[in-house]
């Protein structure tokens, strides 16, 4: 489209806005009666609707992106490697943490003493990150941090080629065993099992994992069931469900 052809209708509007001015002044000026006063008035709201309606039509493809962006998309599952294809939340990403964050983690039931986690985020699907290191769990940042209100999730492998992994022994865990998260200002956040629980990851609960809760909660989260070696992943999910103990 060229110069000439863009501006064109501004120069229409002006036109006509113009127009509607002097007729407004020519009616005022040879009658002050109420049936003319109320003519003009009528043919000025009848220009600033025109003028309204031009602007909202040129300001579509703005509004149209500006709606996009404020709605945002809906997540996609994923089946991810091997930990996960756990789907995350669109709405359990939350403002970056201040404070004491999580560093370490121990679970003395199943042998687990991490003096360092790894932060996770969101892959460009939409599912949760896995740690590059087979030895390490990581936390998902974009939850709360572990003491505050909220489920917040620690992640890691069951296994590599190598063997073992950090959470090989996840499923071991059992109600009333406790797991204690170290935070990077020296205190220790101690949580109870609450229960373990497997999951197809093709139905991997989101919302019972993601979603709020009362007070401060735990999620572990690695992979288990079966192995498909097409895929060359697990084809469930193992979550261990933990609440923050007084």
């Amino acid at each position: 489209m060229s110069r000439a052809t863009r501006t064109r209708p501004s120069r229409h509007h002006a036109r006509h806005h113009l127009g509607y001015r002097l007729r407004l002044r020519l009616l005022l000026r040879r009658s002050g009666g109420v049936a003319e006063y109320v003519a003009a008035t009528l043919l000025v709201l009848t220009c600033l609707a025109h003028g309204i309606a031009v602007a909202w039509l040129l300001d579509e493809p703005n509004r149209s992106r500006a709606a996009g962006t404020a709605a945002g998309q809906p997540l996609p599952t994923a089946t991810g490697a091997r930990i996960a294809g756990t789907p995350v939340r669109a709405d359990a990403v939350g403002p970056v943490p201040v404070g004491p964050v999580p560093v370490g983690l121990a679970i003395p039931a199943i042998g687990v003493d991490e003096r360092t986690l790894v932060t996770l985020g969101r892959n460009p699907d939409g599912s949760l990150q896995v740690p590059s290191d087979y030895a390490r769990a990581g936390w998902f940042t974009g939850g709360p941090v572990p003491g505050r209100p909220g489920p917040s999730v620690i992640a890691g492998h069951v296994d590599s080629r190598a063997g073992p992994a950090v959470f090989f022994r996840l499923r071991e865990l059992r109600a009333g065993d406790v797991v204690t998260v170290r935070m990077s200002d020296g205190g220790q956040l101690p949580f109870r099992v609450d229960g373990v629980r497997q999951y197809p990851k093709a139905n991997f609960p989101t919302a019972a994992v993601y979603g709020p809760v009362p007070g401060a909660a735990l999620r572990l989260i690695t992979c288990g069931g079966s192995f498909d070696r097409t895929v060359r992943s697990y084809r469930d999910n193992v979550v261990v469900y933990a609440s923050r103990q007084p």
